[in-house]
Parts: structure tokens; sequence; C-alpha cells
């Protein structure tokens, strides 16, 4: 799976965790130690497990493995590198303190839209 495939793909198992505020950084001609960050908040420890959990059993179903994680002990900030792609998920103030858009503000980003899973009755 190419990088952005695999990036995209990552970020819809996100949303299907309920990550939030999902944004894609390209970093390709910026750097040479990945060609994407997929980063994400999430709002508890157990949120950011199951969010890590999620993507690392979703893509060894398609023998996607991870040749890195990070930060499991903590749960504040998780690392799983992918190679091409390294995928960070934040609770909300550690992404705040280290601030990885500012540091790559140079990087096109795409911000994923979040799923609105809040609709009403069925008019019909």
């Amino acid at each position: 799976m190419k990088g952005d495939d695999l990036a995209l793909r990552i970020a819809g198992l996100i949303q299907e965790k309920k990550g939030h505020e999902v944004v894609i950084l390209d970093l390709r001609g910026l750097t040479s130690m990945a060609d994407y960050f997929v980063i994400c908040s999430a709002d508890s420890d157990p949120q950011v497990r199951a969010i890590t959990g999620h993507i690392r059993d979703r893509l060894l179903q398609q023998t996607i493995k991870p040749w890195h994680i990070e930060g499991q002990t903590s749960s504040s900030w998780v690392l799983l590198d992918f190679i091409d792609v390294v995928v960070h998920i934040f609770k909300p103030e550690a992404r705040g303190f280290y601030g990885l858009e500012r540091l790559w503000g140079d990087a096109p980003r795409k911000t994923i839209e979040e799923e609105n899973d809040t609709a009403g009755p069925d008019p019909g």
C-alpha cells in the first residue's frame, strides 16, 4: 500500500474509534524520516489504547505491521511507525504541548472531516 493510501486508511481507522482532529501532514521533500504524519486526538487513556489497537489489528489483517510502537505505557502520546507513515495519537494536553503541527508548519496538510454521528430520527 502506498504511503498516501496508508495515511488515508489510518485516518479512517482513527475515526472508527472516534478519534478527532485528524490531520495528515505530507512530509515528502521536507525530511527523510517519513513521508506522512497522521496526527489525532483522543480524550482518554482507554481511547488512546483503543485507537492504537484498532489500527494495529486492522492493518495486521492486511499484513501491514508497524515497525515500532512507542508510548503505550503512558497513553498520553502513542506513536506507531509504519516507516513511510508515522501515526501520533495524543491526548489533547500532550498534543498542545508537543505542537507537531507547529513544528512541521511548512508541510502541506489535509484535515480529515469528522464523521457526524449525531443524526436525528429518520424523517421518512
